[in-house]
């Protein structure tokens, strides 16, 4: 029955997100499926927009999959808000064992140093006004002793800090020994510290750009569509922060034209109601809609 296979699906989800390492055969003996409805499951997880990571022979679902972002901004408190109560809780009465209780679980969810220890506070305004001070210059900048919960190591980080971010609590950085865009945050930095060399790489920095799909990423793609009646009502409704993009057009059909990162969104909404939609545009989503059909027809 379908709802035995959801049961699975969720337990599978919960198994990849315990920071366990799991081999499929780890996976299907905990579950007891076999290695091809496994492999079903990880493809239907893609499909859902999950980024599924292999090490070695172990699965593990990156919490930055825009379907974890999306969750933990409906759910969950933002940096901010649980600063607010963690500060509202010492207010409180310490012998309650509801407030302690409270308050062990916003320091295991949420990186609070800055909050208790009045010696956090002044490093981290130490850090963000150096950082300031490094865009300003266009310098590069030493990030040093970084935390990083991803990759389980501490050390230094040199970059070229181009954006801060999230009142402040984030760095938009170009890391120069992985070539790559990374956000950092400032809470996790022990100290900054300006390098005496210009940026070079201003050409390779890449803001994120979010799309009202809630997907996340550096390059965009512009997607150009006729609505007919039906679709155009149904987007409005699902989307209404994206009404901008709507422009109803003289002979009838209204056109949508937005950027997205990522074409899984849009193409959910699009092969929904293939009918009554004219896809004008880009190219990529084009090839990416014929893709996807050829599989459904398989």
């Amino acid at each position: 029955m379908r709802h035995d296979k959801l049961e699975r699906e969720l337990d599978l989800l919960l198994l990849l997100t315990d920071n366990t390492d799991y081999t499929a055969l780890d996976l299907c003996e905990k579950l007891g499926i076999t290695r091809r409805n496994l492999y079903y499951y990880f493809e239907f997880f893609r499909d859902c927009g999950f980024d599924l990571i292999k090490s070695g022979t172990c699965y593990r679902l990156n919490r930055q999959s825009p379907f974890f972002k999306k969750l933990h901004e409906s759910i969950d408190f933002t940096e901010n808000e649980a600063v607010f109560l963690r500060r509202m809780l010492e207010q409180s009465d310490s012998d309650n064992p509801m407030v302690n209780s409270i308050k062990g679980k916003l320091d295991r969810f949420y990186d609070l140093k800055i909050v208790n220890d009045a010696k956090f506070r002044k490093q981290a305004a130490h850090n963000v006004e150096t950082l300031y001070e490094a865009i300003k210059m266009k310098h590069v900048a030493r990030l040093k002793d970084y935390s990083s919960p991803h990759s389980k190591t501490v050390g230094d980080r040199y970059v070229e800090p181009f954006l801060m971010m999230n009142d402040n609590n984030d760095v938009r950085c170009y890391e120069i020994s992985s070539g790559m865009n990374k956000t950092f945050k400032v809470s996790r930095m022990k100290n900054v510290e300006i390098i005496d060399a210009l940026w070079s790489n201003e050409d390779k920095h890449r803001r994120v750009f979010t799309d009202i799909f809630m997907f996340s990423g550096e390059e965009k793609h512009n997607v150009k569509l006729l609505l007919g009646q039906l679709s155009s009502n149904l987007f409005a409704e699902e989307y209404p922060q994206a009404a901008g993009y709507l422009t109803p057009q003289s002979d009838g059909p209204t056109l949508l034209q937005l950027d997205v990162c990522s074409f899984l969104g849009i193409g959910r909404f699009v092969l929904g109601l293939y009918e009554d939609i004219e896809v004008l545009g880009d190219d990529d989503f084009q090839k990416y809609l014929k893709e996807r059909i050829s599989k459904i027809k398989c």
